[in-house]
């Protein structure tokens, strides 16, 4: 069964938030679970449809059974990014087009190195399997991360995503050399700036498909920079003025 030590998981990784979106497979959530544990981090939350977790989920979870039975459920995911000061989205899929607007990736090794962990609570988004999240989905995360893959089959295994994501963060963390700087966001800000931004598009006088495209470009932007409250704060002022002249 392996040798397991006791005592609690790492402090930086209670920061970290993993959201499985509608996923389709019980298995996959208690594979997810294990995956989550060989890393240290603890907190499962699952967004809309998924299905029960019988013996098949638990048999998978192995040692991870605490993260199953602490998981909170959301009607969306929309939802399930309350209090959460950053959303990271993953995705497979690449696309040529317009459609590259929604898909400006950074990579699985990148993220501990730009995200400080005292940024505050920070969602790492997966789709269901086999579809992966939706455009629409994509639009409510700030940053969006993909694994490289072979072209051939560039679409991962839930777990095996997870797991390699998780493993960024933790070889990362665990090293002497990530730095921190009292960075952390509050989820009300993120929440509000994104609000605000949406308004200000919304009055511009363009075809909707290029309103969202703005609209993810200003936030995905703005959010890459990891701004403090104070900054944020100020940024918001001017859109708020902005979005406001459009109404009188």
């Amino acid at each position: 069964m392996g040798v397991r030590a006791d005592g609690p998981p790492p402090e930086w990784a209670k920061n970290i938030v993993t959201i499985l979106v509608r996923p389709q497979n019980e298995g996959n959530i208690g594979a997810v679970a294990r995956c989550m544990m060989n890393f240290g981090l603890t907190e499962l939350r699952i967004a809309g449809e998924s299905p029960p977790i019988s013996e098949v989920g638990r048999s998978r979870a192995k040692h991870a059974q605490s993260i199953l039975d602490a998981t909170r459920s959301f009607n969306t995911l929309d939802d399930s990014l309350q209090g959460l000061s950053l959303a990271i989205g993953t995705s497979g899929k690449r696309e040529l087009g317009e459609k590259t607007a929604h898909r400006h990736f950074l990579l699985p090794n990148e993220l501990p190195k730009r995200i400080p962990i005292d940024h505050g609570k920070i969602g790492i988004v997966f789709g269901p399997e086999g579809k992966g999240l939706l455009n629409s989905e994509l639009r409510l995360c700030d940053f969006l991360v993909t694994i490289p893959t072979w072209e051939g089959y560039p679409i991962m295994n839930l777990s095996h995503a997870v797991s390699i994501i998780c493993y960024e963060w933790y070889a990362q963390m665990e090293s002497s050399n990530h730095l921190t700087g009292n960075r952390r966001l509050d989820p009300m800000l993120r929440s509000r700036f994104r609000d605000e931004v949406r308004r200000l598009v919304s009055n511009i006088p363009l075809q909707n498909h290029k309103k969202k495209s703005i609209e993810d470009t200003i936030n995905r932007i703005v959010m890459r920079g990891l701004p403090k409250d104070e900054e944020i704060s100020r940024i918001l002022s001017v859109v708020t003025a902005s979005a406001d002249s459009f109404d009188r």
